[in-house]
C-alpha cells in the first residue's frame, strides 16, 4: 500500500445479505485503502462469493452499507446511487474479473473491440487511438498483437482470462473485484497468470478485493486477508501473519489442509 493513502477508498459497515432463512453474509465491516489487495478466503459456502456480489453492487444488501470514495474525494453510499451511476462506475472506475471469462467478455466481437469498449465508456472516440491502446494492452497481458481481430471464442482459457484482465484494466480503474481469477486453469497457466496479475496490480497501484479458496493465491497477491465461515468473518489480518500463525481453529484447519496437499 502506497504511503500517504490514509483515507479509505471503500468503507464497508455491518454488511449482510440473507435469502429468506438462508444467510449469505452477516455483519461484515472493513476499510480498504488505495493500492491495497484484500483476499477473502473460506471453503465453498462460506459466504465469500455472496459478499463479493454485494460489494460490487450486483446484489443489494439486506443490512449495512458500502461507501466508495469518488474521484472528487467524497464518500458515496453505493446503494443510494441511481442504477445508471452504478453502471457507469462499473465501466470506468471499477473492474470485475470473473472466474469464467465468458461472463466478462463479449464472445462475438474481436479481442480489440473487447478492450476498446471500455475506452469508449470513458469518452475515447478516436478509432486509431483506441486500436493502438488495445494492441498495447494485449501485449501487456501477453497476447500477440496479431490476434487483435480474433474473437475470444478462438482463444484458450488462459488467453481469455488475460483478455478479460486487459478489458478491465485498460481504463486504469481504482478498484477491481476478482472472483477466483485462476480457477479452472491448469497449474502452469495459473502460475503465469498470477505473475502477470501481481505485476499489473503493483504497477497500476490498484485496490483489489479477491475471492479465492486457494491460500497460495491469497499469499502471492494480497496484503491482507479475511477468513469467512458460515457467512461471518472469523479472522482478519496481514496475509503472512494470518497464514503463518492463524489464531482461529478453522483458519488453522484451512492452512494445514493446504500444507498437506
Amino acid at each position: 500500500m502506497s504511503a500517504g493513502h490514509d483515507r479509505p477508498l471503500l468503507q464497508v459497515e455491518g454488511l449482510g445479505k440473507s435469502y429468506g432463512a438462508r444467510v449469505g453474509c452477516v455483519d461484515v465491516s472493513f476499510d480498504l485503502y488505495p493500492g491495497e489487495v484484500l483476499a477473502v478466503v473460506g471453503e465453498s459456502g462460506s459466504g465469500k462469493s455472496t459478499l463479493l456480489s454485494v460489494l460490487s453492487t450486483q446484489l443489494a444488501p439486506s443490512a449495512g452499507a458500502v461507501r466508495y470514495r469518488m474521484r472528487d474525494g467524497v464518500l458515496r453510499d453505493m446503494f443510494a446511487l441511481a442504477e445508471a451511476e452504478r453502471r457507469f462506475l462499473m465501466r470506468t472506475d471499477w473492474g470485475f474479473v470473473h472466474q469464467d471469462p465468458r461472463q466478462g467478455l463479449r464472445m462475438g466481437v474481436s479481442a480489440g473491440a473487447n478492450v476498446g469498449e471500455r475506452l469508449m465508456a470513458v469518452g475515447e472516440r478516436h478509432y486509431g487511438r483506441i486500436r493502438d491502446t488495445a494492441a498495447d494492452w494485449l501485449g501487456r497481458v501477453e497476447i500477440d498483437a496479431d490476434r487483435i481481430d480474433d474473437q475470444p471464442r478462438a482463444f484458450s482459457g488462459g488467453m481469455r482470462q488475460r483478455l478479460q484482465i486487459a478489458r478491465n484494466l485498460v481504463t486504469h480503474p481504482r478498484l477491481v473485484f476478482m472472483d477466483e481469477p485462476t480457477g479452472g486453469l491448469d497449474v502452469s497457466v495459473q502460475a503465469r497468470l498470477l505473475d502477470l496479475l501481481r505485476g499489473l496490480v503493483a504497477d497500476l497501484g490498484l485496490a483489489v478485493i479477491i475471492v479465492t479458496h486457494d491460500l497460495a493465491v491469497a499469499r502471492l497477491l494480497s496484503h491482507r486477508i479475511m477468513v469467512m465461515r458460515q457467512g461471518r468473518v472469523i479472522e482478519t489480518g496481514l496475509t503472512d501473519q494470518v497464514l503463518d500463525d492463524p489464531r482461529e481453529p478453522y483458519t488453522q484447519l484451512l492452512v494445514s489442509s493446504v500444507l498437506q496437499v
